[in-house]
């Protein structure tokens, strides 16, 4: 609760005319003063009336790529029994407030409010909680509370289009190495049947030993498998335009890019930050279920997310995790000129 400038001075007013009023044996001042005291808390009262309000939001898309349109609809209902007075609402967005007219809003009914949220710049951005200031009529006394939760809008790099992808290697039993895009198959291992395996996979001759339905398990050796590894260390990106390093952004954007064709041609790829992820994005602010499912987001969700690192001795460790896990065959390494 936050008192103004003139419930301030109303009650510096009413302390002042009731010390005089008492010192020098003047009702009238003490009755001016007892009226200011209880004016302000009056005010008091009246400001700590939590209206009842239920706030939802409904982004469309609540995931676009840099520069895509992208809107809020804010709706608040009144869900309690009396008429809500006037009340100042505005609206986190990213880094500005959007107001929210709130008119005696009657029992039941609701306000909607549609505003566009900035995608000119990739990141993750916050819209919410919604900020609701209850005054008294006399503007004495102000308090403000937070209503609903935190929705946050992803804002991708940019994806340009890529036809070229890795291929992988099938090697024939006479040494001849040719390029397989899609991988081939080979044997793997034997396993118990189950219904509804293929019986032309039943492996006959182990079956008849065995006395069970034995298949055969195939794995594909030689499908390419992509790490792209983005370099978010802020010694790689020393130049800045306005407070954003471009080269980063064109890093992400490349990875962006590389991932979505590696997806788009079945390819399985894994996307790595050298100076690795924070558990929680202070941007994003994620509900309780995305932050215990943080690890199934998408690379492009995780590439909205990605900010520079002053770790700069980050790069010795995520080569030294390449070369122990070997998670892949195929590197791409994106850096920038630092």
């Amino acid at each position: 609760m936050g008192i103004t400038a003139r419930g301030v001075g109303l009650l510096v007013a009413a302390v002042v005319l009731l010390g005089v009023g008492f010192r020098f044996a003047y009702p009238e001042l003490t009755l001016i003063g007892a009226a200011a005291g209880a004016a302000v808390g009056y005010a008091a009262l009246v400001a700590a009336w939590r209206p009842r309000l239920t706030v939802t939001r409904r982004a469309e898309p609540d995931r676009v790529a840099r520069g895509e349109p992208a809107s809020m609809t804010l709706t608040v209902r009144n869900t309690g029994r009396l008429r809500s007075a006037n009340l100042l609402a505005e609206d986190r967005c990213g880094e500005r407030t959007v107001p929210v007219p709130l008119l005696r809003v009657r029992p039941g009914r609701d306000t909607e409010v549609r505003y566009e949220v900035p995608t000119h710049r990739r990141g993750v951005v916050p819209v919410g909680p919604l900020r609701v200031t209850r005054r008294d009529p006399l503007g004495l006394v102000a308090l403000a509370r937070p209503y609903g939760a935190t929705a946050p809008v992803w804002v991708h790099p940019r994806v340009h289009p890529l036809t070229a992808v890795p291929t992988g290697a099938g090697r024939s039993l006479d040494g001849r190495v040719d390029g397989v895009p899609h991988g081939s198959i080979t044997f793997d291992s034997l396993r118990e049947y189950v219904v509804g395996d293929e019986l032309r996979r039943v492996h006959w001759r182990t079956s008849a030993r065995v006395g069970e339905l034995m298949v055969r398990e195939n794995v594909d050796t030689s499908l390419p498998r992509l790490v792209v590894l983005l370099d978010n260390r802020a010694v790689a990106h020393p130049q800045r335009v306005n407070g954003v390093a471009e080269s980063f952004e064109s890093a992400c954007e490349a990875a962006a890019s590389v991932v979505t064709a590696a997806h788009g041609a079945d390819l399985p790829v894994l996307l790595l930050l050298v100076a690795g992820e924070p558990a929680s994005s202070e941007r994003g602010q994620r509900s309780d279920e995305e932050a215990d499912a943080g690890a199934a987001l998408g690379p492009l969700d995780r590439l909205a997310a990605a900010e520079l690192s002053d770790d700069g001795d980050a790069l010795r460790a995520a080569t030294t995790r390449l070369r122990q896990d070997r998670l892949g065959d195929t590197l791409i390494v994106l850096t920038g000129p630092g």
